[in-house]
């Protein structure tokens, strides 16, 4: 009798069994499919475009010989290289004595400065060209300080890239300085090495691996913005810029997919290096580490609060440049208080509209974006079938991070508004808004998901396995709830992104779909300066609202839902 009824529980099983994998299977397509047409697809056919001509022929290499035989073409080319190298030498070499000031020093207000570090990410690329137009421009307030040259150029675009980029340096090398063992400078200071040498023996070498990926990340931001080269560049032409001329100015579509194919090239090899520079980075911490603490040196510590200071006293000089410049009547004519340019009455930019499009937009990607990117990551890292679909979406998850925002918003005109895509319907709307910016961002929300189930042991899966517990149930009732913290900040940057990005949306939105951040360019295009800087203002202040939330949000959440972490 028991053995029949084993034998009718058999078939049962393996209907569950294969029912749930069929289940992941599905769920592994749709991510594929997903990457197929938010990056894969539109980058295709963006380089079929480059090599056809304005009737839709094929005609090789025509249009990249065209390119590199006109002078003003091809030297945006070295512009852009300049621009990037110049900019990665001076965040690069800035951030790291922050960084170390940070880390390996005494110096009073490292959390304030902390703090203040991370106003830049809030604030749209085109704030701090605002600002320096305001500072040193024709009517600047302090343009006696650039000693007659113009700030609308390579100077003006290297300050206004630095500020904008060096946030993103800064966290890299904290983490670099961070990892440190204690016993290799107990060891250096007992073998009486001098301070140089330490520094050059011990502390180098251990965060050379951090520098490398860190001056990766900086030079790609540097090359591919366009914010700032398009508020404060002038006649300087750059990539990013070029791109935007050749559709936008010219309606050269065949050029603009050429200039954003020699801008993704770049892109590219950088996102390689910075990999193979990761996969070769080594444990700085054993098991039988010691963390470094600094000890007081009065001298030491001061110089480098002062020059943290200075740097802090910067990023404030420019906020509060466009937060005042946003509440004056007319510079530098008319400095009366006023709440006009706030109403936004009459002009291009579509004012308050644009913005609760960008709450919306922001507010879309943040909620689908983080349910996507981490059930994805889930399935990649807990899921044991398939392990050559997981492998391929895990490839398409990654390389997002290699293709700038211009590129992939110009790909996305030649793929979703070509009349024969069944997805045409979708250009001009939200959703595709969206969609860009969900693909734009996907690769650090990927990455973070997966360091955060990575941490997770695997017999989670395995005991609600044993306990014919479906998989879904196990990732909602224990992954997520797990994986809380990981899961919010992920929402809140994609949230804050969404808020801020330009680059990738400026060539998809619609009549009713005009963005706070493509405002703030149109309003600059159109002469309201004043204008600009205000709408500017107010995606600072709504990113700032939206992390006090945040900050508040996972404060109450993680003290209920993760109270099992407490003793």
């Amino acid at each position: 009798m028991s053995v029949s009824l084993s034998a009718l529980k058999v078939p049962a099983l393996r209907y569950r069994f294969s029912s749930e994998t069929l289940l992941k299977l599905l769920f592994l397509l749709a991510a594929l499919a997903l990457m197929l047409i938010g990056l894969a697809l539109p980058l295709y056919t963006m380089l079929l475009k480059s090599l056809q001509n304005g009737a839709g022929d094929f005609i090789g290499l025509a249009n990249y010989r065209h390119y590199f035989s006109t002078p003003a073409l091809a030297n945006s080319i070295f512009n852009s290289f300049y621009i990037a190298i110049l900019t990665m030498v001076l965040v690069v070499s800035l951030a790291f004595m922050c960084a170390y000031g940070i880390t390996r020093t005494c110096m009073p207000g490292k959390r304030f400065f902390r703090v203040l570090t991370l106003l830049p990410i809030l604030a749209p690329s085109l704030l701090p060209a605002i600002s320096l137009v305001y500072i040193f421009g024709n009517q600047g307030y302090l343009k006696e300080l650039l000693g007659g040259a113009s700030i609308y150029g390579p100077i003006g675009i290297v300050i206004g890239m630095c500020f904008w980029i060096f946030p993103h340096a800064l966290m890299i090398l904290v983490t670099a300085l961070s990892n440190s063992d204690a016993r290799l400078y107990e060891a250096a200071k007992a073998m009486k090495t001098s301070a140089f040498r330490t520094f050059m023996t011990v502390t180098l070498p251990g965060v050379r691996y951090g520098l490398m990926s860190c001056s990766f990340v900086v030079f790609t931001l540097a090359i591919t913005d366009f914010g700032v080269p398009k508020v404060i560049g002038g006649q300087y032409n750059l990539l990013a810029t070029d791109i935007y001329k050749q559709v936008v100015g010219q309606q050269n579509f065949q050029m603009g997919a050429v200039v954003s194919v020699i801008l993704l090239l770049p892109a590219v090899f950088t996102f390689i290096a910075d990999r193979w520079v990761q996969r070769r980075q080594t444990s700085q911490l054993s098991a039988r580490a010691v963390p470094y603490q600094p000890e007081p040196s009065r001298v030491r510590d001061w110089t480098f609060a002062l020059l943290c200071y200075a740097v802090a006293g910067f990023i404030l000089l420019i906020i509060g440049t466009a937060v005042y410049a946003s509440l004056i009547q007319f510079w530098p004519y008319n400095l009366s208080f006023t709440l006009q340019h706030y109403r936004f009455d009459g002009l291009g930019g579509n004012g308050w509209e644009s913005w609760f499009n960008s709450l919306k937009m922001a507010g879309g990607v943040a909620l689908i974006g983080t349910l996507v990117i981490f059930t994805n990551a889930w399935l990649v890292e807990k899921s044991k079938e398939f392990p050559v679909l997981r492998q391929s979406v895990h490839l398409f998850s990654i390389l997002p991070m290699a293709v700038p925002g211009m590129v992939l918003g110009l790909a996305y005109i030649f793929f979703f508004n070509h009349p024969s895509n069944p997805l045409n319907f979708l250009y001009g709307t939200l959703a595709i808004l969206i969609l860009n910016t969900l693909i734009h961002f996907y690769t650090v929300c990927h990455l973070t998901s997966m360091t955060a189930l990575k941490q997770l042991d695997p017999e989670f899966e395995s005991v609600g396995a044993s306990l014919k517990v479906p998989f879904w149930r196990t990732y909602t009732r224990v992954t997520l709830p797990v994986s809380l913290p990981a899961v919010l900040d992920i929402s809140v940057y994609l949230f804050v992104n969404a808020m801020t990005t330009v680059s990738a949306v400026v060539f998809l939105y619609g009549p009713d779909t005009r963005l706070a951040s493509v405002s703030v360019l149109h309003l600059d295009e159109a002469g309201y300066f004043a204008s600009a800087a205000a709408m500017a203002v107010l995606i600072l202040l709504t990113s700032m609202a939206v992390k006090v939330m945040h900050a508040g949000v996972t404060f109450l959440l993680l003290r209920k839902a993760q109270s099992w972490r407490q003793r």
